[in-house]
């Protein structure tokens, strides 16, 4: 059984990790596309949108159907892992009840020999990770393995301190 409450190591840990290197502003595009992969890269494109759907879907259950049922599913920035449907069960409802307006929108994929990524923008008012009452947008991408038609491998990467900038809890940097 996993345990999804973050202690506050893990979170100065993932904002470090993340936020001092600012990785994930290279993701920046001026026109983003929902769900664009490369041009002829439709199998990328309906699998992140079923992706983004499932997550918007707020039901767990939604969120299983695109996983197969031995999936890895990680949370880098926190080093949350799930193993198969039970732990991702947990972690999806974790989710739910943390940032119950949770919204992603896919705004870029690629796939190509079932290896891909995801890049979406994760927004939400933040009730739950650091209990602030206040709203979050931060951009982020997902490393997937397909296996079929489903994800059987999915590595989340962000920047915490963004998150924890827009709630209050770090100040900009100058």
């Amino acid at each position: 059984m996993t345990d999804h409450r973050l202690t506050r190591r893990q979170t100065l840990t993932g904002a470090a990790t993340l936020g001092a290197a600012g990785a994930l502003s290279a993701f920046h595009t001026s026109t983003p596309a929902r769900a664009a992969g490369a041009p002829g890269n439709t199998a990328a494109a309906v699998i992140a949108q079923r992706w983004c759907d499932a997550w918007n879907s707020h039901d767990v259950e939604q969120v299983l159907t695109v996983f197969t049922d031995d999936v890895l599913y990680k949370d880098v920035t926190f080093n949350l892992v799930n193993h198969g449907h039970a732990d991702l069960r947990k972690f999806a409802a974790f989710f739910f009840q943390a940032v119950p307006d949770l919204y992603l929108e896919c705004l870029r994929s690629v796939l190509s020999d079932g290896q891909g990524s995801i890049e979406w923008a994760f927004s939400g008012t933040d009730h739950g990770v650091f209990k602030t009452g206040k709203r979050f947008l931060v951009r982020g991408a997902s490393v997937i393995t397909v296996r079929g038609d489903k994800i059987s491998r999915n590595l989340d990467y962000y920047d915490a301190a963004k998150i924890m900038r827009d709630v209050g809890l770090l100040k900009s940097p100058r």
